[in-house]
């Protein structure tokens, strides 16, 4: 009895400590960016030695999948499934913004960081090819259907993280006024 109690705690000490390296990663990520965040940082920052995260985390990878995942599990991106059926092409361009630029702004700080060190970092980058291109894909495609070339173009710039932070962070705008424009920039012709 005793030994399976002693394993049961073992895992369940192990898993605790885990967890708390992948927040460490986040947390990270979120205020220097991935590519300024080392592993003796993430270390550092859960309260572990190297050689544990090492035992939880062979490589880079593996924590960035982890931290990555993390994120996507408190805070999931939004898939084009939940626009599909909505009828109109203006509501659904404003449910589709509206939750696009929300989510952008509840996760400002960590895409902020991402959307930068995607450019110079390949292991970001291949976490954003992975994880968010097929998503955002699913974006263009729902709510691109029936759009022209000038209309896409437009939808483009509307779900770019860069132009949520343009409206809103640097212009000041209110999400319902940002969804707004980009949804007359997108109709216009």
């Amino acid at each position: 009895m005793t030994r399976s109690y002693t394993l049961k705690k073992r895992a369940e000490q192990q898993a605790e400590t885990r967890q708390r390296i992948v927040e460490a990663a986040v947390e990270l990520h979120s205020t220097i960016g991935p590519a300024a965040t080392t592993l003796s940082m993430i270390a550092e920052k859960a309260g572990v030695q190297r050689h544990t995260l090492y035992a939880h985390f062979p490589d880079e990878r593996s924590i960035f999948t982890a931290c990555s995942g993390l994120a996507h599990e408190r805070d999931p991106i939004p898939t084009a499934d939940a626009w599909r059926g909505t009828a109109g092409q203006v509501e659904r361009l404003t449910t589709a913004l509206g939750a696009i630029y929300g989510w952008y702004g509840r996760n400002a700080s960590l895409l902020s960081n991402v959307m930068r060190d995607v450019e110079r970092h390949p292991m970001v980058q291949e976490i954003q090819r992975t994880r968010a291109q097929p998503v955002v894909k699913g974006w263009h495609e729902v709510l691109g259907a029936k759009l022209n070339t000038k209309q896409r173009a437009m939808l483009h710039l509307a779900l770019s993280f860069h132009t949520w932070r343009a409206l809103v962070q640097e212009a000041g705008l209110e999400q319902a006024a940002a969804v707004d424009a980009m949804i007359a920039a997108i109709q216009a012709e």
